[in-house]
């Protein structure tokens, strides 16, 4: 055993300058590649996530105007609507004044129209009176008149 101790004791002490070489090694991987390269990557990751966050931004932005242009674009096409409806209701009203006058110059036209033929019918009326006074002397005459004395 005590052998076995020794030949441990002497592996031990010819390991001793590997593994000093192995920490000094460690300490200069730490210091020349480890950390610049750390340094690195941590500033690619913040600039990278500052790209993706102002990216989002933007996004946000955009997403932002899109909202208030179709808002901008809804009231524009509610005006247009309003617009085309007034205006269909000034065209209306228009056409229900225009017949309304048209039906009240019918109206008239007709009145005047049987003022007339009532007019006319008591001038008919009159001079078939008239005829009627003259045809009626004309038949008392010759029914009174005697037989053959006429012709």
């Amino acid at each position: 055993m005590d052998q076995t101790l020794r030949q441990l004791g002497e592996l031990l002490l010819g390991a001793v300058p590997t593994v000093i070489l192995l920490a000094l090694l460690y300490i200069l991987y730490n210091t020349i590649v480890h950390k610049p390269l750390r340094r690195v990557l941590d500033e690619r990751r913040s600039k990278t996530e500052g790209a993706v966050e102002k990216a989002r931004a933007d996004i946000a932005a955009a997403d932002a105007r899109t909202s208030e242009y179709e808002q901008r674009l809804r009231e524009a096409r509610a005006t247009v609507f309003r617009a085309q409806e007034a205006r269909r209701k000034a065209a209306l009203d228009a056409r229900s004044a225009a017949m309304a006058e048209a039906r009240t110059k019918a109206q008239a036209q007709v009145q005047a129209a049987k003022a007339d033929i009532e007019k006319d019918r008591e001038a008919a009326q009159a001079g078939l009176q008239a005829e009627v006074q003259t045809l009626a002397e004309e038949i008392m005459r010759r029914v009174l008149e005697p037989a053959g004395a006429g012709r």
